[in-house]
């Protein structure tokens, strides 16, 4: 009697037996021959957002208005050269009553429910009522014009100048009369208007960028299982042959701001206890991810408005010592927020968030596209510093003045995913791409390089820490 062979197939079965012993269908092939991740140029552009390590804080803030009213009043005084020829520009003080004139200023708006610190001592019912709300805009806020010399108050009859769908800190031309001791009613407003774009080459293949934000590890409700499948995505470890061909084109990755969150329980923990160990575990978690990510494509991090960092813009890099594992990478970049890099030939720029939120808070019935369309039309990535956004205090120049335009901008840490094409004169277009909170909606956007297309991917998991 013969023996049975366990150890080894028979002759007729030796084929099945080796694709036993291997992957399914074609992905030995894809295995045997790695997938090369594709690269792009990288250039900084943000040096402007850096600061120098001898900071002055004792300037006035009135320095920030002047440099920017310097800057942009030339800009605006060509729009009107060439769009009102027939209209005089004046100043303020020299504006006469019932005489269509044109005035460049600064734009203020007067709001009744803006909080101030003046009114928490005074008790007054306006600030409570402002505590009540995300909103700060009331059919009681009036707009006022500002230059070098003296400021006036403006009537508007354009739909676009309007209390409820401006802010302050905008520098523009207003077009109208003065009435005999009241308001000068403006009849047309010019603004800065969409600044030069930089040429650039396509690239022959499609490249992606990866934008993403808010991951706040340190958050309570932070899901690690949905973190690690972000991870592996982007370093090829997740998915089928159409998803990691797709990850090996994704030459750049952006985390705009929200990467840790707020560590309320370490800020508050004896720093000679022993439980500062476990609240440390946040910052050892996102060293972690970054060092895994960055062992396998480029990683810019920026700081956001929760993260340890400074709170006034431009938020300088985090700290190398929260990333020990990472920061050794030279794939690994900690950039300032806002940030702004060429890649590819592209010109990114973006923030966390702070601009287009705070904007949203003193406007009403705009989105926040509408509110990013308006920075790059107002020339202004921060129109509302200092007054309502917290900003270092720049004398001579005002870094959030637009020189060119982007080809790509984003804002982080939105409440949902949302894009759109802006086009402008002369074959100027930006994608503007409004980011999501990954830790809220686990959505990771990808920019296409050559064709400025935008889409979303969304990671779920079941899994739920006890």
């Amino acid at each position: 009697m013969g023996t049975l062979d366990l150890e080894r197939p028979t002759p007729s079965n030796g084929q099945r037996y080796d694709e036993l012993l291997s992957m399914p269908g074609d992905m030995m092939c894809i295995e045997a021959a790695a997938i090369p991740r594709a690269t792009c140029t990288y250039t900084p552009r943000g040096e402007g957002f850096l600061l120098s390590k001898q900071r002055s804080f004792d300037r006035q803030y009135a320095q920030l208005y002047f440099s920017r009213q310097l800057k942009l009043r030339q800009i605006v005084q060509q729009q009107v050269t060439q769009a009102w020829p027939n209209t005089p520009v004046t100043k303020i003080l020299s504006v006469g009553e019932d005489q269509e004139v044109a005035v460049i200023g600064t734009l203020y708006k007067d709001m009744k429910l803006k909080p101030s610190i003046l009114d928490e001592y005074s008790k007054q019912p306006g600030f409570q009522q402002a505590l009540g709300g995300t909103g700060f805009c009331s059919d009681e806020d009036s707009l006022v014009l500002e230059d070098e010399g003296a400021r006036m108050s403006m009537r508007s009859e354009c739909a676009e100048l309007q209390p409820h769908s401006v802010v302050t800190g905008a520098v523009l031309a207003v077009k109208g009369r003065a009435e005999p001791g009241g308001d000068f009613v403006v009849s047309a407003v010019l603004w800065a208007g969409l600044p030069e774009q930089p040429q650039r080459a396509l690239p022959q293949e499609d490249a992606y960028v990866a934008l993403v934000s808010g991951l706040q590890l340190a958050h309570s409700k932070a899901d690690m299982m949905q973190v690690q499948l972000l991870v592996d995505f982007l370093t090829g470890n997740l998915g089928a042959a159409p998803q990691q061909q797709l990850a090996a084109k994704v030459v750049q990755l952006v985390i705009a701001g929200g990467s840790l969150g707020q560590l309320e329980a370490l800020a508050a923990a004896n720093p000679y206890s022993r439980q500062q160990t476990t609240d440390m575990e946040p910052v050892r978690d996102m060293d972690l991810v970054m060092t895994e990510l960055a062992a396998a494509l480029p990683v810019d991090i920026m700081p956001g408005p929760d993260d340890p960092a400074n709170v006034s813009l431009p938020q300088q890099p985090l700290h190398q010592c929260l990333f020990p594992g990472a920061a050794p990478y030279s794939s690994f970049r900690r950039v300032t927020n806002p940030h702004a890099f060429e890649l590819g030939g592209c010109l990114l720029l973006g923030t966390a968030g702070q601009n287009v939120d705070d904007m949203g808070k003193y406007t009403r019935g705009r989105s926040r596209l509408d509110l990013m369309a308006c920075c790059l039309q107002w020339r202004h990535l921060c129109p509302t510093a200092p007054d309502t956004l917290t900003c270092y205090p720049f004398g001579a120049d005002d870094p959030f003045v637009l020189q060119q335009c982007p080809h790509i901008m984003f804002a982080g840490n939105q409440p949902e995913f949302d894009t759109r094409l802006l086009e402008g004169p002369g074959g100027v277009s930006t994608r503007l791409v409004c980011v999501p909170s990954f830790i809220k909606t686990g959505t990771l956007v990808l920019v296409n390089l050559r064709t400025v297309q935008c889409q979303p991917l969304t990671f779920q998991s079941n899994y739920t820490s006890s």
